[in-house]
């Protein structure tokens, strides 16, 4: 995605396609609709490929915390680049660019307002490919790779400078620094020479929500669900009516259980954490994590999020292949599949390969040849 360009004109796109990639989760992306368009109003940000930085340092950049506090606590726009100073003046080494933690949902669009406000360069890649709950699914810590020094600045001024920490330290660390101060900081990971990201990131990340927003665009009002799939380059599950939420509060982060009754009577139950992990049609597994899982309302096609559904809601569920990268080895899946987080079940995952702008042919034994409940 070298030469990438983003602009004003290509904000609400570029949401839709972070919501995409966010797979029910991530935050609002929305939230920065007017941030994002102020910031590209009178220049566009280019979306560059980590070849062309070589080894120049790159800060990995996001929030942590619980996203829905964003409308109580207000961001104040200054938290990202507290925490980045806050990272430079411990580190001594002065970002030349910034990335995403996640290109998906708030965080990929934090990444690029951010950027534009500090006049740095934007990497087109991040460290989880699509939305995870986590700071030890990141995919430098999954790799081996440092996750500190960290920095953390919440809105009401605080700064935080965790030295040096496991990912799942770091989890712990971060998630009691938000609880105990507003519920949500901007937050900013030791710097990695951009020649890095070949192996210790997914790449391409933020042009493919661009990608996916501008192709959701050339879509007609109330779209055929085959034409919604074909044209996001994934695979239809379903189409039907929620019928059934349950909620509970099992993890730190909660979980819950849909019931979508399909249109001619097949059920599909979507299980969720902060985002949509598995699908099972009458029982069997079709679909899951780390390939996304994305929910749409019936009339717009627009992404749904996961704390956002209510019985009731028609809906269209398509899946789209996740990234590449947590299925190169055994050793990095089993990070993202159902099992780690607490569902027994294997991950079920469309085929690689495939064009991000086609829809991914079938393949047998695969979630692409289940039946479609309707």
């Amino acid at each position: 995605m070298t030469g990438v360009r983003l602009g004003a004109e290509d904000v609400d796109a570029f949401l839709t396609g972070l919501a995409l990639l966010g797979s029910g989760g991530g935050g609002d992306p929305y939230t920065y609709r007017h941030a994002l368009r102020t910031a590209l109003a009178d220049a566009e940000l280019v979306l560059h490929d980590p070849e062309e930085l070589g080894d120049a340092p790159v800060v990995p950049v996001g929030m942590l915390g619980g996203t829905r506090m964003l409308t109580e606590k207000l961001p104040g726009g200054q938290e990202i680049p507290r925490a980045v100073h806050a990272l430079t003046r411990w580190t001594g080494t002065e970002p030349a660019a910034l990335m995403p933690f996640e290109a998906a949902g708030l965080n990929g669009a934090l990444a690029a307002s951010a950027a534009a406000q500090l006049g740095l360069p934007l990497v087109d890649a991040d460290l989880m490919g699509r939305a995870m709950p986590r700071m030890d699914q990141v995919t430098r810590a999954v790799g081996g790779g440092a996750v500190t020094p960290f920095a953390m600045a919440e809105p009401s001024g605080q700064t935080l400078l965790v030295d040096s920490a496991t990912p799942t330290g770091l989890e712990r660390l971060a998630r009691s620094f938000v609880a105990q101060s507003g519920g949500w900081a901007g937050s900013a990971m030791v710097a990695a020479p951009a020649s890095e990201a070949s192996t210790d990131a997914c790449l391409g990340t933020l042009g493919r929500a661009l990608l996916l927003g501008r192709a959701h665009r050339e879509l007609p009002d109330k779209p055929e669900p085959e034409r919604v799939a074909g044209a996001l380059g994934g695979q239809l599950l379903g189409v039907g009516r929620a019928v059934d939420i349950s909620r509970q509060r099992s993890t730190s982060f909660g979980r819950a259980s849909i019931t979508v009754l399909g249109k001619s009577g097949g059920v599909l139950r979507l299980e969720a954490e902060n985002e949509f992990l598995l699908a099972l049609l009458d029982g069997q597994p079709v679909a899951s994590c780390p390939d996304l899982i994305c929910v749409l309302d019936r009339r717009r096609a627009t992404p749904i999020a996961v704390d956002s559904l209510r019985p009731g809601d028609d809906l269209i569920i398509v899946v789209l292949p996740g990234p590449v990268w947590w299925r190169a080895t055994p050793e990095r899946l089993r990070h993202v599949d159902p099992r780690a987080f607490g569902l027994g079940c294997d991950a079920v995952l469309l085929p690689t390969r495939a064009p991000r702008s086609a829809p991914v042919p079938p393949a047998p034994g695969s979630a692409r040849s289940a039946p479609v409940a309707r």
